[in-house]
């Protein structure tokens, strides 16, 4: 897939300037990341918006008629990127971290414009694949419980270890192997006392919970619900 000839790169954020920086080193003629005000070059044939979910409609007037316009918002519908050609990558992974094997969800108004998402993504080394705009909320969605939810859990478990004087650190090494026996195998991954059945163990679990730090009662209780719907 043959990527654009130059492309500008509108928003100077983490998101714009890491793009900006990998692209570059792609081997691909890019201009910015250009802040707010700054017009985009007339040669430019395609123009990538960095920019809050928010700012992506008013970004997307300013820019002249001709060139192919996306954004990278996960959420976000190719509606407010009318009447312009229009395109969306949305990488499907933290920024800084580096792009490549990533994968970033694209689509496309025009057969050009989704040959346009599809050559950025592969230009970025990510692995490019469809989602349309009635998935977009569903996708999104994920992508928060893979990644944000999962900050907000590990921040919960960190908060109830700290009662036993224990550090954050020490519970690292089973995440990132939670993480990749989960990659590999999947729901097969569950292990732990719902796993074997052993509800008094839980009970125990629970009454820590509720006398240590009770405000995470209410979590603890759904995550045990949950896990015991996929054991089932």
């Amino acid at each position: 897939m043959t990527p654009p000839r130059h492309c500008v790169v509108v928003g100077p954020g983490r998101m714009g300037s890491a793009i900006t920086t990998a692209l570059r080193a792609a081997g691909l003629q890019i201009t910015g990341p250009l802040g707010r005000g700054e017009r985009c070059p007339s040669q430019a044939d395609c123009v990538l918006l960095c920019v809050p979910d928010a700012e992506i409609a008013n970004a997307a007037h300013a820019v002249p008629p001709g060139p192919v316009v996306g954004h990278v918002s996960g959420a976000t519908t190719l509606a407010p990127l009318a009447p312009h050609e229009a395109f969306s990558v949305h990488p499907l992974m933290t920024v800084p971290a580096a792009f490549a094997g990533a994968g970033a969800a694209i689509a496309g108004t025009t057969d050009r414009a989704l040959a346009t998402a599809r050559a950025l993504a592969e230009a970025l080394g990510m692995q490019p694949f469809e989602i349309a705009d009635d998935d977009r909320a569903a996708y999104h969605a994920a992508a928060s419980m893979a990644s944000n939810y999962l900050v907000a859990l590990e921040d919960a478990a960190e908060r109830l270890l700290a009662t036993t004087g224990a550090r954050r650190q020490l519970l690292v090494p089973l995440v990132r192997a939670t993480v990749e026996n989960w990659a590999r195998d999947g729901a097969r991954a569950l292990t732990g006392p719902i796993a074997r059945g052993d509800d008094e163990t839980v009970a125990r679990q629970r009454q820590a919970v509720a006398e240590r730090t009770p405000e995470l009662l209410p979590l603890f209780d759904a995550l045990a619900d949950s896990t015991r719907e996929l054991v089932a």
